[in-house]
């Protein structure tokens, strides 16, 4: 049986987690918050699940690689500084970094790569999404995992091409660019709108998360996969045999 540790064990990914974990059958080892020892919990876990916060993200690769121990990391709002941790420490554990471990949004992520493909540069795309009054950045990890997968079937990198927030006099859309907007209010778990718009036609590719559970049932699953798994950087496509 797979034991868990959950970082972030107290939040609402971190409950529901716990929930995931035990309706699957996996134990749950322990669970830290801010000022616990997460390398106490990942010697007693096969494998971490990190839903916490960036400011708490180089402590817990630590923590995974000193243990020896796979990690899968769901925390959003990560920078450049955070990746290059993260491949770091992917050279001695299995590390699984996501923006979304839904598999749904996995499975949408491909079909957005595949559109961007083979749809030419005059079908623009822009990226809606909505979540909770409570979430802190925008876009969602989710719209910009969205936003790359559109970026790698154009063969371009989304840094170059983004066009976010709009406000005011800011003139015709770029050729080629991809837009982001982020809507915030209520409760809403998350939703995702991709827009592939042409000259009198349009596309939309739609995912809506009704309930926080989804979220976890994906990442549990993943989680479970890693542990099988030799050092090394991981995606949810590679869990789905994608």
């Amino acid at each position: 049986m797979t034991s868990i540790g959950i970082i972030g064990s107290a939040g609402r990914m971190g409950q529901a987690l716990a929930v995931a974990a035990d309706d699957a059958g996996y134990s749950v080892a322990g669970g830290i918050d801010q000022g616990g020892d997460p390398i106490a919990l990942a010697k007693t876990s096969d494998v971490l699940i990190d839903f916490s916060s960036p400011k708490a993200l180089v402590g817990n690769l630590g923590a995974a690689v000193v243990a020896g121990r796979p990690i899968l990391i769901g925390t959003t709002g990560l920078d450049a500084d955070h990746h290059r941790s993260i491949d770091d420490a992917a050279n001695h554990v299995a590390v699984l970094q996501t923006g979304n471990t839904s598999l749904g949004v996995t499975l949408l992520a491909r079909l957005v790569q595949e559109a961007a493909a083979r749809l030419g540069n005059d079908w623009d795309i822009e990226i809606v999404e909505m979540h909770h009054r409570m979430k802190v950045d925008a876009p969602s990890g989710t719209a910009l995992l969205l936003g790359e997968a559109a970026a790698r079937g154009r063969g371009i990198k989304l840094a170059d091409h983004s066009e976010r927030g709009r406000d005011g006099h800011t003139g015709a859309r770029a050729p080629g660019a991809i837009g982001f907007a982020a809507l915030r209010g209520g409760t809403v778990a998350g939703d995702h709108r991709v827009i592939f718009a042409a000259d009198n036609e349009r596309i939309e590719l739609v995912h809506r998360a009704e309930n926080r559970a989804i979220f976890a049932k994906g990442a549990v699953r993943a989680a479970d996969w890693l542990t099988r798994q030799p050092a090394g950087r991981y995606t949810m496509d590679q869990v789905l045999g994608l």
